[in-house]
């Protein structure tokens, strides 16, 4: 992931702080020579990165900080505000909020998007278009690369995968095309269109004549850039470059989930002034949210992401199938279907690694090396899919001989169903003591 190696590096000098009972002016400044060092290491602009530690040590000299009890935690305090700052937002008290794009009161709400060629800009725009399908959107995606071979292709083939439409003329004239989209979006009721526009492999007078050319005709409400997060300052200049002949009105940071240095999202909001909206954070066509600079900044601190966690569980979670299994553990039922879809709702949230490294607290490093056997839960759902319905209801049936053909019919071993089993006895108590309203004594010192 992105900013990985920034987190431990700033993790490391504010851990050396952190054992220092009083600061003095000579701590402040190595840890901020310590904190540029990194942030040039992820890439971020030396312009960019000299105004940020200047700011932050002129704050970290305070009274407030050389005199606090806990001098080191003032400083991550200043550091994760100055960050928030930087990446487009500003510290609150309640919680964090994303630049948003601007829906027209006057349907449909037309979202240009540009970007250089590989930058992911086909992909993450149909994404996007899927993003607001799921908020209750009619959108339409509109082929306007007419140029890249198989581009119109690809954006029917991402279009079909997530059910949105898509408007294409094959080669013809890019700026007739999105004239004759947005037509075509208010006969039809698509209320929101997303113009797929050409890209180049650099910035030349050709492509801004028609990026220009397609503005003027449909005058959009929102121009998204699309930036790979992967290509660092080469990223930062073609955003500079594009706003300075385009305008545009926010970035589509793509490719977050790479292991790339991640400086050109700390840069590009600060060299162009524009918000990043959203970002792209894996390969599948769901994996893209908003990006809020608070959460980012606590997970670059290691200070977990539970709201972004929250909102994948409430996403991911089937509301009739939640209520039905409140009522089956009041009533003291609890079987392997149960257990199935609440693997099913747990996988929906994305993998384990990522899940794991929202959680505040969690050892970077650690979920690094760590291992998570994604295929065990694939096994664990082909035993159970290979027990009879009346299994399924009361497991304690399952003798050896039904063991083994559940174990032939999953092709698993007969020790991987009797795991299993025990796991989901285990849950099966536990989720009786929860029904009860009773804590387990091991989740008490969790739950406070």
């Amino acid at each position: 992931m992105a900013f990985e190696n920034l987190g431990e590096r700033l993790n490391g000098i504010f851990k050396k702080l952190r054992g220092k009972g009083r600061l003095n002016e000579k701590d402040i400044q190595e840890a901020m020579r310590e904190v540029r060092l990194a942030l040039l290491e992820a890439d971020v602009s030396y312009k960019v990165v000299r105004e940020f530690c200047a700011a932050a040590t002129e704050r970290c000299k305070g009274a407030d900080v050389l005199e606090s009890l806990t001098p080191g935690q003032m400083v991550v305090k200043i550091v994760r505000e100055q960050l928030i700052g930087l990446m487009g937002g500003e510290p609150s008290a309640g919680g964090s909020s994303a630049a948003k794009i601007q829906l027209s009161s006057r349907p449909p709400t037309v979202v240009m998007l540009a970007g250089l060629q590989g930058a992911g800009k086909t992909t993450n725009g149909a994404k996007l278009a899927g993003y607001f399908k799921r908020q209750g959107k009619r959108p339409l995606l509109v082929a306007c690369d007419v140029y890249r071979p198989a581009a119109i292709k690809q954006l029917q083939v991402v279009g079909a995968q997530l059910g949105v439409p898509v408007y294409e003329e094959g080669q013809g004239d890019p700026v007739k095309i999105a004239q004759n989209a947005v037509e075509h979006a208010q006969k039809h009721g698509n209320d929101m269109v997303f113009l797929d526009t050409a890209g180049r492999l650099h910035i030349d007078e050709e492509l801004m004549d028609e990026l220009g050319r397609i503005k003027e005709a449909v005058r959009p409400h929102e121009i998204l850039l699309a930036v790979d997060a992967m290509t660092g300052q080469d990223a930062v200049n073609a955003a500079q470059a594009f706003n300075e002949s385009l305008g545009i009105d926010g970035i589509l940071l793509t490719k977050l989930d790479g292991d790339a240095r991640g400086g050109a999202a700390l840069s590009a909001r600060a060299v162009t002034g524009k918000p990043v909206k959203f970002c792209g954070v894996g390969e599948k066509l769901d994996q893209i949210e908003p990006f809020y600079p608070e959460r980012m900044a606590n997970r670059i601190l290691g200070m977990g992401d539970m709201l972004t966690l929250i909102e994948k569980a409430e996403q991911a979670i089937d509301q009739k199938k939640a209520e039905q299994l409140e009522k089956n553990l009041r009533a003291g039922r609890f079987t392997l279907n149960d257990f199935l879809d609440q693997m099913g709702q747990l996988r929906g949230m994305g993998s384990m690694q990522d899940v794991m490294g929202m959680l505040p607290g969690m050892d970077k490093h650690a979920l690094k090396n760590a291992k998570f056997d994604e295929r065990s839960m694939n096994r664990m759902e082909a035993i159970v899919l290979s027990m009879t319905p009346k299994e399924r209801e009361n497991p304690s049936i399952l003798n050896s001989s039904r063991k083994r053909r559940v174990a032939a019919g999953s092709g698993t071993r007969v020790e991987e169903i009797n795991r299993l089993l025990k796991q989901f006895e285990m849950m099966k108590a536990l989720a009786k003591q929860m029904a009860g309203g009773k804590v387990p004594k091991n989740l008490r010192g969790l739950l406070g």
